[in-house]
Order: structure tokens, then sequence, then C-alpha cells
């Protein structure tokens, strides 16, 4: 099952097991247990602390749970094999079992013990989502640290059958005690948030506790991560807040035009860049939802963030790096069926609908690209493109155009999303040059239109583009004095992760400037330790 190169890899990491454990397999007779039974035995074989039993009950075949033999309630369990993206999920699952502790700050791992009440979360993957191992290993870290938490990660497409009864049509899904808890990618503070009603109050109040930074930036992104390792290796003080750590780059699936870095994969990406700012005195805030920016009354004071929570954020620069996030149709049915057969990842969501009609809406390289997996996933594509032709590279409208089962649509304009109240059952589109309607019959909607730059919660208080972008000047300043920004939120043309992390460090490098060419701090500024990193 697992080749020379991954047993040796595996046999690696099971030499930090504590503890024995023991892999309890639930099998039936199909060719898919027999695969889960030589994948068990092959991980047995690597560790003398690692047995495998075929005496497991559940349910849910094939499935196999983890289990602690000293202490058999500390236990995780995965229905359908754990390959592909899931398979550091399985391995940091065994080494979690067995003893080896995870990565987790002291204050999260004290606050996941101290969760009050029983938890059952169910998780539904696929094999080809990248945001789901986040979800996975986030559930499975607090099952081991509480056993009153238990949960089973199911592979959606290997127990269809389960993923339609309970209107399963979006991945990472997860359910707590039988009902919906949450979609979409997660990280474990995100999880925490969400069953610890204290958590965000409590981090409030740390947070207005924090003395003025010198530099302060807004966004985890490529932007953002970059901005605040140039601003740090200035020895000054500098803050990070971020919704999510490595933004939009988590949901991106192949990244091939990295300089340097032939190919790569967003969430591996993301962790290197969390990683690299964590590596330098920077203060990171992650889960931190910007709400309005106040400039400085007076030149040199400190400007604010105002957070979501409540808190508020002081410093004497701010660099926003907010990102963007996909387009919308905005077209009716679009926000009804969200997750309910409208999606906007197909690598996430594509293997949920295996033998299905889909549309994919967009003619650009994310749209064509879409349409090429989902070819061969699905029984049939209809791609629509606005325009009266693909804007796609010719390589990959080429390859399009090749497949028996996708038709192409052009001069189209997507006008409504229909479903019957609980799934997608088709849509409807105007043909350009004509004026008529067109329905098609279908199960699933993937957007592929592009990106809109986050930043609602600036309106009137710094310069946006008609399309909402962060105007910035070629040092990447904004026109509020102490204040400037950079990546896919400004107007900077081409949205790139090279150019964003350029134009972050670019920014961080004209904050420092503007730092060190003010007057002495203004009266009643919090002192910052600038003069002497400029003396020397």
């Amino acid at each position: 099952m697992l080749d020379a190169s991954l047993k040796a890899q595996l046999k690696a990491y099971l030499e930090n097991l504590r503890q024995p454990i023991e892999l309890v397999a639930s099998l039936d007779g199909t060719p898919k247990s027999a695969e889960l039974m030589q994948l068990l035995e092959d991980i047995a074989a690597q560790s003398d602390k690692v047995s495998v039993s075929r005496d497991g009950d559940d349910a849910r075949k094939p499935s196999f749970a983890i289990v602690r033999k000293t202490d058999p309630a500390v236990s995780v369990r995965f229905a359908g094999l754990p390959l592909g993206h899931e398979f550091t999920s399985l391995v940091l699952a065994l080494l979690h079992v067995g003893g080896h502790p995870p990565k987790v700050d002291a204050e999260v791992v004290e606050q996941v013990k101290a969760l009050d009440g029983d938890f059952l979360f169910e998780t539904y993957f696929s094999l080809s989502c990248q945001n789901c191992p986040d979800v996975v290993q986030a559930l499975n870290t607090m099952s081991v640290l509480n056993p009153r938490i238990r949960h089973v990660a199911i592979d959606g497409a290997l127990f269809q059958q389960e993923v339609e009864d309970r209107k399963v049509m979006a991945v990472p899904t997860v359910l707590l005690n039988g009902e919906p808890f949450a979609q979409g990618r997660m990280e474990l503070e995100q999880i925490l948030a969400k069953i610890d009603t204290g958590a965000q109050a409590r981090a409030a109040e740390k947070i207005k506790g924090k003395d003025a930074f010198d530099v302060l930036v807004v966004g985890g992104g490529p932007a953002g991560a970059a901005a605040a390792i140039y601003a740090a290796r200035k020895g000054i003080r500098t803050g990070l807040a971020a919704e999510r750590f490595g933004g939009q780059v988590l949901d991106t699936m192949a990244i091939e035009n990295f300089i340097s870095v032939p190919h790569t994969e967003g969430p591996k990406l993301a962790s290197g860049l969390e990683q690299h700012v964590k590596d330098y005195d920077v203060d990171v805030m992650n889960l931190q939802r910007a709400a309005k920016l106040i400039p400085a009354k007076t030149p040199g004071g400190l400007i604010e963030v105002e957070l979501e929570n409540g808190a508020t954020l002081r410093s004497r620069t701010v660099i926003l790096a907010t990102g963007a996030r996909w387009r919308q149709m905005n077209v009716p049915g679009e926000d009804a069926y969200r997750n309910k057969g409208v999606a906007y990842c197909p690598h996430c969501d594509g293997p949920l609908f295996k033998g299905k009609r889909v549309a994919v809406i967009g003619g650009g390289n994310s749209g064509v690209e879409a349409a090429i997996d989902l070819a061969g996933i699905v029984a049939h594509v209809t791609l629509i493109e606005f325009d009266a032709q693909l804007r796609a590279d010719a390589v990959l409208q080429r390859k399009l155009a090749s497949l028996p089962n996708v038709r192409i649509v052009t001069s189209a304009l997507t006008t409504e999303v229909h479903g019957d109240g609980e799934k997608v059952t088709g849509l409807t589109y105007k043909d350009r040059n004509t004026d008529q309607t067109h329905r098609v019959e279908l199960e699933g909607v993937f957007v592929q239109i592009g990106l809109v730059p986050n930043t609602e919660w600036l309106k009137g208080a710094v310069a946006l583009s008609p399309r909402g972008e962060i105007e910035t000047d070629y040092r990447g300043a904004t026109d509020v004095p102490g204040v400037f920004a950079a990546g896919d939120a400004t107007t900077t043309p081409y949205k790139q992760i090279v150019i964003a992390m350029g134009e972050g460090s670019k920014a961080a490098l004209s904050a420092f400037d503007y730092l060190i060419r003010l007057p002495n701090p203004a009266e009643g500024a919090e002192p910052a330790d600038i003069g002497a990193q400029a003396a020397a």
C-alpha cells in the first residue's frame, strides 16, 4: 500500500511514539476494506509500538480507530483511507495518540482541556481538498487533549449515501453532536472560539492592554507576512493582526510560478510564511477582524485600528494588507444555495459531485482549470463565459476543447441559480447576442470570476478606487499620513503572490523611512525605540 520511501519516512516518525497504540479496524468484504487493512498492516510494520486489530464494530466500514492502549479514552477515528492530503493528518494522529505532544501553545492546550461538555465532531473531507487537513488535524488534536471530545473524519467520496442523506455539498463540513457546526477551513483557535463563548471577550481584554506599535500590519497573507518580516528586521515594535493567517493562499491548490520554487501548494506556503514571521519579534494576533481605521489626530500621532471584538490597536504607522476574496455573481439563488451546490473551490468540493452535472462560471485561467479538473470527476461540465471568447491561456483552452464531456458557452450572463430548497437543481443564463434565456439542469455551480478586495471597512478612511481597491503611490503610501498598503487589496496591477510579497516588503521599508523622518513623537503618543534604531 505504501511505497518504500513513505515507509521509511513513517518509520522515522513513529520512533517518536511514547506509548503503544492499537489500530482497530471495522471492515466489510469490499476492496476498500482490503486496501485499508493493507495500509494498517504497513503502518504497524514500522514500529513495535503499533498493533492492528480487526475487532472494530463501527457502523461505517471501512473505518478504523487509533487507540492509546494504556488509556482507551484517548482515540481518533477515520472513516475511509486517509491518503492524499490527509496522510499528514493520519501521521499526526498516530503520533499524538501515541503520546507525542502536539505543537499547540500551552494557553490553547489548557483552554481545550478546560472545555466542559461532551462533544462528538464529524468532519466530511475529500482527499483532494487542501483545506480539509487543517480542520481534521485541529479536531483530532482536541480529541487527544480532552477525552470528552470525540472526532471522526469521514471521506465523503467513499460514503456518498451518507453525504446525500446529510445534505453535505461542500468540504470540509463539520457536524457537532449531529447538528451542522461549520463549513470551510478552520484552525484550532477558530473552533475553540465557536464553542468557548468567553474566548472572544478574553482575547479582546488581552489586546486592549497592548502598548502602541511602531508598525501595525493588518492582514496575514503574503503581503502582510513580508511587511511584518521587513519591519521586524529593522528592530522596531511590530504587530500583525489577521482574520486568518495565510489569507487566500490557504485556498490555492497548486503554485507553479513562485520564482525558484517549481511547485508548492498554498497551505504549505502559508505555513512557511507563518513560521518565518514567528522567527522574528512580531506580535501576531490571529483571528482578529478589523472594523475601523482612525487616522492620527496630529502629524506623527497614533493611528487606531478598531477590531470587531471591541478592542483597539494603536500604532505610529499602519500597513493595510487585507487581500481579496472570491467574487460572487450576485444573482438570485447564489446566497441561498452556497455550500448547497454553489461552490468556489473545485479542488475541495469537486469529489462530492462525482457523476453529476455542474457548471463553471468564468472563462479565465481559474475557470478553465476548474472545468478541466472537474471533467475528470463529474458527468458533464458546462462552462459559461460572459465575454465573446475564453480568456484563459491557449494551452488550457486546447486541453478544455479536447474533453468530450465539456460544453463551452460564451457571450452568456448567468441570471439565476435554481434549487428545490435544499440543493441546486439548475441555472439560467441569457445569451447576450440574442437576449434569449436558457435553463441548464445541473447539481453544482462553481464560481470562478475573479476577486474583490477586502476593503469595505476602509470606506471613508482612505481613498479607494471605483473597484474598492486601496489607492497607493509608488512607495505604497495611501492618502493618509502614516498609512501604507500592499497586495491584492490595492490598485497595484497583477494580483500575484510574488508581487504581493514585494509590495509588502516595499510598504514596510516605506513605513520605516516615514518613521525615521518624523519629528519627536507628538504629545500624548506612546514612546517607541525608533531613535536608537535610526541612529544605528
